[in-house]
């Protein structure tokens, strides 16, 4: 078998894997709206700018809204699945503070007043999970945890 693993994880990357996607979410997501912020903050060339916002528009992460009509200019805004990749970007931005920054260059501040630390739970019990409280179940037909089911090829 020479199909990978179906895996919602390269499904994401599809989408938010190239190089200055999640680096536009978080402009976005930080309240940077327009083109020529997010280009500063990024470093990311126009022209890689503006095909990682069309494709992050595309998949329906960014929404495309006018704030002037003369001259005609656009911001970004995030769409409700935008939304739902700040916690991503919140864990990716923990794991860089505790693993390559001697200090964060950002901190997140929760409007009770603490800096944030992210955690997943448990949607059942609430309990914080960890990697020995996961056991994965394989859905995708064909395929086990260890790869392809062989009794089936």
């Amino acid at each position: 078998m020479t199909t990978p693993r179906p895996c919602s994880i390269a499904a994401t990357l599809a989408v938010v894997g190239e190089k200055y996607a999640l680096l536009v979410l978080r402009e976005v997501l930080l309240g940077v709206r327009r083109f020529d912020r997010i280009a500063r903050n990024t470093g990311a060339p126009r022209d890689v700018l503006t095909a990682r916002l069309r494709r992050l528009v595309e998949a329906g992460v960014l929404e495309k809204v006018p704030y002037s009509e003369r001259p005609l200019r656009h911001e970004y805004v995030p769409t409700d699945a935008g939304l739902e990749l700040q916690p991503v970007l919140l864990a990716l931005m923990d794991w860089g503070d505790r693993h390559l920054s001697e200090h964060p260059p950002t901190v997140l501040v929760h409007e009770c007043g603490e800096e944030l630390g992210p955690v997943v739970v448990c949607a059942g019990c609430g309990a914080a999970a960890t990697p020995d409280s996961l056991t994965a179940r394989v859905e995708a037909p064909g395929w086990t945890v260890s790869g392809p089911d062989e009794r089936n090829a």
